[in-house]
């Protein structure tokens, strides 16, 4: 969610109000605007949001 609200400037309470799968299309959205405006050297392309794994918890 801090992911959206960060790029779009959203509050909490309105990105809350998305269902799910809008709150995924936004992610694929901004992560290709991304992807698009700042290409890595290495592959051509940063990493979607998407694509990154979730961290272990300790």
């Amino acid at each position: 969610m801090s992911f959206i609200s960060y790029y779009f400037h959203w509050s909490e309470e309105e990105v809350l109000k998305l269902e799910h799968v809008s709150r995924r299309r936004w992610c694929s959205e901004i992560s290709r605007i991304n992807q698009n405006l700042n290409p890595s050297k290495e592959e051509g392309k940063e990493k979607s949001i998407l694509d990154m794994k979730p961290l272990g918890r300790a």
